[in-house]
This record gives C-alpha cells, sequence and structure tokens, in this order.
C-alpha cells in the first residue's frame, strides 16, 4: 500500500508539472511579430467559424493557439466576460474588467481601450508565464473582431519581454498591418 501511494503521489507530482515541461520544451520565447501574425490570423479564423470558433480556443495546450510561451485568447468587453482561454479554463465565464494584474493596474480596462483603436493596440502589464507563479511584464497585442451577431469580441496574444518600448512595438504593428491586412471589414 504504501508503494502505491508513492506511486501515485509521485505520478501526481509529475502531472502538476507536465505544463511547465511542455512549455520548456522550445526556449526561444514567442516575438511581437509572431503575436501580431497569431492575433491576425485568429481574427480571421473567427470571422469565418463564427461563434462555434470559440470552442477551438479553450482549454487546449496543444492547439495552434498555442506556441513557444504564448498563446491566443477571447473576451468582450461590453459583456465583461472572459469567452476562451487555452491554459486558464478557470477565467472562462467570468467577469473581466475589475481583474487586476500584480502591479494593480486594470488589465482588461486598458485591453478594451487598446482594442477599439482600428489595428488594435499593445498594453504593458504584470502576468505569471505559463507554469509560473510570479508575475513577468507581459505585453499584448489586442484587437477587436466581428464575430457573427456580436461586434464587441476582442482577440489578444502577449509577450514576455523587459526590452521592447512602445515605439519598438508600434513598429512592428505598423510593418505587421502592411504585410497583412487587417481581417476585420
Amino acid at each position: 500500500m504504501r508503494k502505491m501511494t508513492f506511486v501515485l503521489a509521485a505520478l501526481a507530482a509529475n502531472l502538476g508539472t507536465a505544463t511547465t515541461i511542455a512549455w520548456a520544451a522550445d526556449p526561444a520565447p514567442a516575438t511581437a511579430k509572431e503575436v501580431v501574425l497569431k492575433v491576425h490570423e485568429a481574427v480571421q479564423y473567427l470571422n469565418e467559424k463564427g461563434l462555434a470558433g470559440f470552442s477551438d480556443f479553450n482549454n487546449n495546450k496543444d492547439a495552434r493557439w498555442v506556441w513557444k510561451d504564448s498563446y491566443v485568447f477571447v473576451y468582450s468587453c461590453r459583456e465583461d466576460v472572459m469567452i476562451a482561454h487555452p491554459l486558464r479554463p478557470d477565467l472562462v465565464g467570468k467577469p473581466i474588467l475589475r481583474m487586476r494584474d500584480d502591479k494593480d493596474q486594470p488589465l482588461f480596462q486598458h485591453l478594451c481601450q487598446a482594442s477599439a483603436n482600428q489595428d488594435g493596440g499593445w498594453v504593458e502589464y504584470w502576468w505569471p508565464k505559463p507554469g509560473e507563479a510570479k508575475a513577468s511584464r507581459k505585453i499584448s497585442y489586442t484587437q477587436s473582431a466581428a464575430v457573427s451577431f456580436k461586434s464587441d469580441i476582442r482577440v489578444g496574444a502577449g509577450i514576455y519581454d523587459d526590452q521592447l518600448t512602445p515605439a519598438d512595438l508600434s513598429n512592428i504593428l505598423e510593418e505587421s498591418t502592411q504585410k497583412s491586412p487587417k481581417a476585420v471589414p
């Protein structure tokens, strides 16, 4: 019986670190260009799939919307709700506008403001990297998407970076929008 308890405890410990191991498999961090391209791709995907596409972004760390140390999340500012999150199913269906980061900033209020711009925008906040408890500087790009009859869908993804400035990010966004036109009509 002690052997069985030990085996179960070891298995539980390994399962708890599975997410961390998966993220460690690709040591290169996501880039700002990848984030913009992935958000544009996700907006186009949701425009084509409609409301049925939301489920493809939920609770699936192996989906195409999760790469390196980044992932795409979907939310609604008007409805004040997280619609889809591949790594944090506990956030789906929850109110977002009162959420604050580790520096006590209303991160989703800022994300909503940035995504209201025609080409979207970048927001800096403090959020834990996947598999970590301590928050790091995260910069997310977000833009709006018209999905079926819901005009207030927002799509975002981010990078963990201590060096990029707002000017750097604006240049990256400008280059990316020139190469891949915004999918939202």
